[in-house]
């Protein structure tokens, strides 16, 4: 069943591919975009400051919530009982990107069906990759919130359960248990993210890992306004963008990382050592080939100890070492788990044909599925396969991975292989491009 079709006055789109929203009484400055521009008065050379799609990809996204139904119609909420009986919704965990990516789909087939989202947060809506980019634009929380979770489960007509753990999954009488109670569900939709990787060298109450909206806010207030000295652990994406972006805020930021260069497992030597240039420009303090012993409290601050025997002294360490899935509450309801939660590459059905699974959480064929970029089709098949509507299915490519450094900003499609060859297509000062190549076709290709 289709939305039905209502007026409004829009001037907000959202990104379907990583939920970043276009406003336009702000615009993007950034790009040019002076506040006021309405969207179709956008070039179409323009695309999404985060995840780099055009325009065709935005959508409207209504400020008011649309009547759905007449009074006898509204859906009837799920309520939590630990006895009765009670109505069975789909049920979503998890209040991040990809849990309101399918909230909105299946509200968009489907204006009736029921819908719970349980979320351990407030599910307030934000885009995540905006975290390790914010500093530097001097913003707050209440900047890089989007939408709170009350207002989206509002216009959504969605029963939010905010501050609400998922405890437990009992898959044969099909309920969900919680911090305030029971669920039954028609389907489950697992899309609880993952977690930083834990580390024994990094104590929680030492080292800060920023994964959530809630952790960066609790973070920019600390720092407050003057300069600190940040010391952060890891040079993947996460890291590097941190790094520049504390850099670019007036702060002294070391980057320690193993690899002799920044991103090395994903870069070639040449891309890597420009990247290493453009952030030392900035101010970083690069420390390749580096491993953290530990993290202790000092007199003047913490101290991290290196295995060279270094150490170095800092108001605050982050660490950027990684993601990891909190298996869990897959393994308790006994669904098939490796690297994440198993599930069918067409249908993203685990291995419970009731309970479905997107996101961070996911694994496919044995690789986690961590960029945000998937989330959009993958959310479009579950929504039609819950519902029952005819669905070609998710079709999994490799996501295009991009480094939202302004210093260097670079972007990587395709599949890159470490045992391949990088060819260089184009080598200037101001641009690297380079491709590799398998029996004659291209499956990566770089452009820095």
């Amino acid at each position: 069943m289709n939305a039905p079709a209502y007026p409004t006055s829009v001037t907000l789109y959202i990104c379907k591919v990583c939920g970043w929203i276009y406003d336009e009484s702000k615009g993007d400055p950034d790009s040019g975009l002076p506040p006021g521009t309405r969207f179709e008065d956008i070039p179409d050379d323009w695309y999404c400051p985060l995840c780099g799609v055009g325009k065709a990809d935005f959508e409207p996204l209504p400020q008011q919530p649309p009547t759905l139904a007449s009074p006898d119609q509204n859906v009837r909420s799920a309520r939590v009982s630990n006895a009765g009986a009670i109505s069975a919704a789909i049920v979503i965990v998890g209040g991040g990107a990809a849990g309101w990516s399918v909230a909105r789909r299946l509200r968009a087939l489907d204006p009736f069906v029921p819908i719970t989202l349980v979320s351990a947060c407030t599910a307030d809506v934000y885009a995540k990759p905006e975290l390790s980019v914010a500093l530097s634009r001097v913003l707050d929380a209440t900047g890089l919130r989007q939408e709170t979770g009350q207002d989206a489960a509002q216009r959504l007509h969605v029963t939010l359960l905010a501050q609400t753990v998922a405890v437990g999954i009992d898959p044969h009488a099909q309920r969900l248990r919680t911090t305030r109670g029971t669920l039954p569900y028609s389907k489950l939709i697992l899309a609880q993210g993952a977690r930083p990787v834990e580390h024994p060298a990094f104590p929680a109450s030492l080292v800060w890992r920023i994964n959530t909206l809630a952790a960066w806010a609790a973070l920019r207030i600390r720092l407050g306004q003057n300069a600190r000295r940040i010391v952060i652990v890891g040079a993947g994406l996460v890291g590097c963008e941190l790094a520049e972006d504390a850099a670019r805020a007036g702060h002294s930021v070391t980057l320690v990382y193993r690899g002799k260069y920044p991103l090395a497992s994903l870069l070639p030597a040449q891309a890597g050592a420009r990247l290493q240039q453009q952030l030392s420009s900035c101010g970083v303090k690069l420390i390749p080939e580096a491993t953290v012993s530990s993290v202790k409290r000092a007199k003047h601050g913490i101290t991290v100890q290196l295995e060279t025997g270094e150490a170095l002294t800092a108001d605050y360490v982050i660490a950027a070492i990684g993601l990891q899935t909190d298996l869990r509450l897959a393994r308790m309801a006994g669904l098939q788990t490796d690297q994440g939660i198993a599930v069918n590459a067409q249908t993203l059905q685990t291995s419970n044909p009731a309970i479905y699974a997107l996101g961070d959480c996911i694994s496919l064929d044995g690789q986690p599925c961590r960029y945000i970029g998937p989330i959009a089709p993958q959310a479009d098949a579950i929504a039609h396969a819950v519902l029952g509507l005819p669905h070609g299915g998710y079709h999994h490519s490799p996501p295009a991975i991009r480094l939202k450094n302004r210093s260097l900003p670079l972007e990587l499609r395709g599949q890159p292989d470490p045992a391949l060859v990088w060819h260089t297509i184009h080598n200037t000062p101001e641009r690297l491009v380079m491709q590799q190549r398998h029996d004659g076709t291209v499956t990566a290709t770089l452009e820095v």
